[in-house]
């Protein structure tokens, strides 16, 4: 692969990652939010009241990553962590109304921002793209496994 050439699919997949984050960030931050923040909030939209443990298990972050994205939510206003009354040990965390606002906002942007990246594709052009983004997926998996 000649990463000199600007033109060859590895850099046309980064410049479309780039302008993709950059995207989302100007829309994120209209709504004082950081990239990692919405797939938390919709975690918790789904299961409220799961442990600080069973969030970076299925958001496949580290604890201490999930801790910092937590404190700064709760001084958001966004999130509220709570003792589990069974375990004193455990952490459970719940979305406040004004998260669960945001939930709601969110999933009226998410849409519009589906639109924008993939309104001129065909479906078959979607269904093709994420058949290959898949298995894009899958080639990397595959090299981790290792």
């Amino acid at each position: 692969m000649d990463f000199c050439n600007v033109e060859g699919l590895y850099q046309s997949f980064i410049k479309v990652i780039k302008v993709h984050h950059q995207y989302l960030h100007i829309i994120l931050e209209k709504l004082d939010l950081y990239p990692g923040q919405p797939p938390l909030l919709f975690t918790l939209y789904k299961n409220d009241g799961l442990s600080q443990r069973e969030i970076a298990d299925r958001l496949h972050i580290k604890p201490a990553t999930i801790t910092v994205m937590l404190t700064r939510m709760e001084k958001a206003g966004l999130v509220t962590r709570k003792q589990d009354e069974a375990d004193q040990r455990i952490l459970r965390v719940y979305l406040t109304e004004k998260g669960r606002e945001m939930c709601e906002e969110l999933k009226k942007i998410m849409p519009v921002l589906n639109e924008q990246c993939f309104g001129n594709f065909t479906e078959e052009e979607k269904e093709t793209f994420k058949f290959l983004l898949e298995k894009m997926a899958e080639n990397i998996e595959k090299t981790m496994d290792k």
